[in-house]
């Protein structure tokens, strides 16, 4: 097994807050792994430590095979870095933007030219290269962006929070390319404030929270943890909530929860789709009326609940509120 990233005990501190308090992570060369927890995890932490952005207060980290503090020339070399705001110049065009990139990374003025008429192509933002960034939308800005970081091919790519603020079809354009840069071997670290994002992108996850990891796995393991399938039952009458609890605490293999707003029931169970035909029986004994029945596997935001204690949060919006959604996760 190569790593592509290795790191151990890795800890910061800035004065008498404690951002990471001996952190593990390994990420596999050619894979992606997602960095999941709540605000003030320490991901962002993390990556702004083995990008070399900052200096980790104890422990080490290498990435490619050198180490964050004693090698940063190399590192930075291996790696490209797309943060959570776009660091491109709006009064730039685009085309100026890649080519002001490979500028910076010392790539031939050639080289850098023709590489970002590569990426402008790549990343479907040929017809507006030539356009300054003011009139780029939200998605072409990150695109670009994510971009910019590809400029000197890296082996390594770090994504801190890439579609954060993106609309749905963008946020569906960006996977599709992080996917195709996955396929031809790059290796990508990805915090991301979409629990589906993790889900659908990354074949390992890890989540810490307080500064410390508290779980690593798959997705489908993660889930194993938090238990097996999940039966959900909306009943008719909120009154009914009780009665429904009881009627299926026979078939629950853990707690039964209930959502007294939404008249839902949730129910661990074992015995996969069998278990179905026996809630229905069982409800219909005690005289209970439901408007809905399904049975579910643990999702991400299951996951994320049991392990942190409570569900996945936004970031705050521009306005200081923050916005809820079962779907995300703060980074």
């Amino acid at each position: 097994m190569t790593l592509a990233i290795e790191a151990r005990g890795v800890e910061k501190s800035f004065g008498s807050v404690k951002a990471l308090a001996g952190v593990d992570l390994e990420v596999q060369a050619g894979s992606v792994v997602g960095l999941l927890g709540p605000n003030g995890a320490g991901k962002t932490t993390m990556v702004r430590i083995l990008s070399t952005l900052i200096l980790p207060t104890a422990g080490y980290a290498k990435v490619a095979g050198f180490d964050v503090v004693h090698q940063g020339d190399e590192v930075r070399k291996a790696i490209g870095l797309t943060g959570q705001y776009a660091a491109v110049d709006e009064y730039l065009t685009g085309r100026e933007n890649l080519r002001m990139f490979g500028a910076l990374y010392h790539l031939p003025s050639k080289r850098a030219k023709a590489r970002a008429d590569e990426l402008l192509e790549q990343f479907a933002l040929t017809d507006a290269a030539d356009r300054t960034l003011k009139t780029y939308s939200g998605g072409m800005r990150r695109r670009l962006d994510l971009a910019a970081s590809l400029i000197a091919t890296p082996s390594i790519l770090f994504l801190d929070e890439p579609t954060t603020g993106l609309d749905p079809r963008s946020r569906l354009g960006m996977w599709e390319v992080i996917n195709s840069l996955v396929a031809t071997g790059t290796t990508v670290l990805l915090t991301t404030q979409y629990l589906e994002e993790a889900d659908q992108l990354a074949s390992r996850i890890v989540v810490i929270d307080k500064g410390t990891v508290i779980a690593n796995g798959t997705s489908n393991e993660l889930k194993t943890q938090v238990g097996g399938d999940r039966l959900e039952i909306v009943v008719k009458d909120s009154a009914a909530i009780g009665q429904c609890m009881a009627a299926l605490a026979p078939l629950a293999s853990g707690e039964i929860s209930s959502n007294d707003v939404t008249r839902a029931v949730l129910a661990p169970v074992a015995g996969g789709s069998a278990v179905l035909p026996e809630a229905i029986r069982a409800l219909d004994a005690a005289g209970v009326q439901f408007a809905d029945i399904s049975l579910r596997r643990p999702t991400l935001d299951d996951v994320f609940l049991a392990l942190t204690g409570h569900v996945a949060e936004d970031e705050a919006a521009p306005t200081g509120k923050r916005r809820r959604n079962r779907k995300q996760v703060a980074a």
